[in-house]
């Protein structure tokens, strides 16, 4: 079941350096977020806290609280590998295991969490995933290829149904579309439309016209001058902060002022 995300007060550091400061917001279930934001703003290591991925830099640590469905993530006892099963996260770059087939990449988050299934059951997770990644129609004749072998777009779909295997609560998507073409844009955007109605969905994009597209609400990070934090200067509906934000700043990004 999808989940919110409260996010309170949360401070990101890597070593002594501060990347993120202040953060406080609510991601809402079933909705697709974006955030949106110079480069170096922040935004992309905001996005990877929400799943513990930036804790595989050396020295990178958090200060604040990231809630979801009344866990705080960042309790003594959770296990970081079980927030990543619970909170999924696509790439940048398409990045299917090399020596997999297109069968064992979508089955790879379920092998990792040491889970034994019968042949049966791995069979309907692959075709179920993959039907949810909008792929399967184009692979099931060929499951036992590579999935190097397919195309970029096709490659980002498997990344998709890789994650979504696994029945996570959220996904986070890290510009998802940035290597791709505008065909494979456009049905990776389409995607997400779909499966908003069971994931909670968080993009980072540097594309504007994008994150008018496919969210629902969006936030603005920035820099308050070169060196500072990262921050969070507004997060509203998408819809009023593209005709109406509530900040001159954001406005002078959406519209290619500066950024």
């Amino acid at each position: 079941m999808a989940k919110s995300i409260d996010v309170s007060d949360l401070d990101i550091y890597y070593g002594d350096f501060k990347a993120v400061e202040g953060v406080s917001m609510t991601i809402r279930a079933r909705a697709v977020t974006a955030f949106i934001g110079p480069s170096g703003c922040g935004k992309s290591t905001f996005l990877r806290s929400l799943n513990r991925m930036h804790e595989v830099i050396p020295g990178a640590r958090v200060e604040g609280k990231v809630v979801v469905d009344g866990q705080e993530l960042y309790g003594p006892d959770v296990d970081p590998v079980e927030v990543r099963r619970q909170i999924g996260m696509v790439f940048q770059r398409p990045n299917p295991f090399p020596t997999m087939s297109i069968y064992d990449n979508v089955l790879a988050g379920n092998k990792l969490n040491a889970k034994r299934m019968k042949k049966s059951e791995s069979d309907d997770i692959v075709e179920r995933s993959l039907k949810g990644a909008n792929l399967w129609t184009e692979v099931k004749d060929r499951l036992g290829k590579p999935g190097m072998g397919l195309s970029g777009g096709q490659q980002q779909r498997l990344c998709i149904a890789r994650a979504i295997a696994v029945r996570p609560q959220v996904l986070l998507m890290d510009e998802p579309c940035s290597a791709l073409d505008p065909i494979s844009t456009s049905a990776i955007e389409d995607l997400i439309h779909e499966l908003k109605s069971e994931y909670t969905i968080v993009i980072v994009t540097h594309n504007m016209q994008q994150a008018a597209r496919v969210s629902d609400y969006t936030g603005f990070f920035n820099l308050k001058a070169a060196g500072e934090p990262g921050h969070l200067v507004e997060y509203n509906p998408t819809a009023k902060m593209f005709a109406n934000p509530d900040e001159p700043s954001t406005e002078a990004y959406i519209s290619g002022r500066f950024g």
